[in-house]
């Protein structure tokens, strides 16, 4: 018989706002949603503290897991550790930068087979657009993913090649048909550097990826969207002075979403030091004044989602050139710290907790076009939940971070807010409230994630 148990919480978060509740959970699912004080015979309680918060599981539409082939960067183990200790009980795989990238419906079963005996969270995976198969997308279509992700500038890795507009046209073109949704890195090659050695100041770095290459790419999904009808996504906004265009398209009815990522709302250009690669990631931190616009993209509603972009590599790539911008690895590993570092930020702006969790929820479920039930509290939906505590300090040491490799750019941070406790389909699975904020996590049971599918 299933096990059916009540969490009570003065401060629930349901339908876009906070208040006192009961979540009744059975059979993996939330039963009910009740009043803080009915009562629900014959069902163990769990009590959330008064200063901690109860929410649904939060949800990473954009996360480099890069299992198989380059599982010392990162794997499905490590990676969903991670994600359980930030709250997140749902992530979506990036296509690269696995070992073969999935951009076949074999490549995808190779992946699932890698991630369904390690996942301590539910998986889904986004599928590759690139030159090589187009034309021949819809297998991985109906094999699940919940969509295609394609590069306007180089990738990084070779073997995932990037679009020329012909084929993102001609990409979103055969998208569209099959009622499916495109996800670009949205950076234009004829506006960026050459590559190659750039130093070991950041300022070089921000100069060879200018805002100008980001507004081009994203103008051209804009006009390409348009054209086709395709459900179009831009990845990782870093250049808020995109925003009006982006916001202009939104309401002409182009099928447009966007998402930017903590580190471009934590992070600012003039912070990063000489040598510190590890603030690396493409499209790049820019500067403060840009960090406020994209603070207002969130408020005003236009950003739909707040994502990890979590893209780690090993300690040596990351520092390949003894710190020089240009050789390093690009990419931030931050999948375990995203709500916080946003939150700390946020409340230090103003901002309502309120205001950020469906982009942390619901925005990111959208985004990827995941079942109902995602990123919410709601009888039916699955039983995904965490508690936040809100003024928990945590202070980041890489090397207590669950990633694979401890490097990051929020180490030595002292953030505000910590998840305390998560759920996955009922079960608790994650909890550091024995023994402090200071103990090591605690993980139950074996990995219980589920492999998610588009056609499920």
């Amino acid at each position: 018989m299933a096990e059916r148990f009540v969490i009570r919480a003065g401060r629930t978060y349901v339908d876009g706002a906070f208040r006192p509740a009961a979540v009744v959970i059975e059979d993996k699912r939330i039963a009910d949603l009740l009043g803080p004080r009915d009562r629900v015979p014959a069902a163990r309680a769990v009590l959330v503290p008064d200063d901690a918060v109860l929410l649904p599981g939060l949800v990473d539409s954009h996360v480099h897991v890069n299992e198989p082939g380059r599982t010392e960067w990162e794997g499905f183990r490590s990676a969903t550790l991670a994600a359980a200790a930030g709250g997140v009980t749902t992530l979506v795989d990036m296509p690269l930068n696995s070992l073969p990238p999935t951009t076949t419906a074999e490549a995808l079963s190779i992946k699932r087979a890698a991630a369904a005996p390690s996942a301590y969270v539910d998986v889904g995976f986004w599928g590759g657009a690139v030159p090589e198969n187009l034309g021949a997308l819809a297998p991985l279509h109906e094999a699940g993913v919940f969509g295609f992700k394609c590069f306007l500038s180089p990738s990084g890795v070779d073997e995932f090649p990037h679009l020329d507009r012909a084929q993102l046209s001609a990409a979103m073109e055969e998208i569209a048909g099959l009622g499916s949704r495109i996800i670009v890195h949205a950076e234009d090659p004829a506006l960026l550097g050459d590559g190659g050695a750039l130093g070991r100041g950041y300022d070089a770095f921000l100069a060879s990826r200018p805002a100008a290459s980001e507004a081009s790419a994203i103008d051209a999904v804009i006009d390409a969207a348009r054209r086709t009808g395709a459900r179009a996504h831009i990845l990782h906004l870093s250049d808020a002075h995109s925003l009006p265009a982006i916001r202009g398209a939104k309401a002409e009815g182009v099928a447009l979403t966007v998402e930017t990522c903590p580190h471009y709302l934590t992070i600012a250009a003039e912070e990063i030091p000489d040598g510190a690669s590890e603030f690396k990631c493409c499209p790049p931190i820019r500067e403060a004044s840009n960090r406020d616009l994209l603070w207002a993209g969130v408020v005003d509603g236009t950003i739909d989602a707040i994502v990890s972009d979590h893209s780690p590599s090993t300690v040596d790539l990351k520092r390949s050139g003894g710190g020089d911008f240009g050789l390093a690895w690009g990419g931030i590993a931050g999948l375990q710290v995203g709500l916080s570092a946003v939150w700390t930020e946020a409340r230090g702006r103003g901002i309502p907790l309120e205001t950020l969790l469906p982009l942390f929820t619901t925005g990111p479920a959208a985004v990827a076009g995941l079942a109902a039930g995602a990123g919410v509290l709601e009888p039916g939906a699955p039983a995904h939940l965490t508690v936040f505590g809100l003024d928990d300090p945590l202070v980041i040491d890489a090397h207590r971070l669950l990633h694979k490799n401890p490097i990051t750019a929020y180490d030595h941070r002292v953030l505000s807010g910590r998840v305390r406790r998560t759920w996955l389909h009922g079960k608790a699975m994650y909890n550091v409230t024995e023994g402090g904020a200071g103990e090591a996590p605690r993980f139950r049971g074996k990995p219980r994630g589920r492999m998610l599918s588009a056609a499920a």
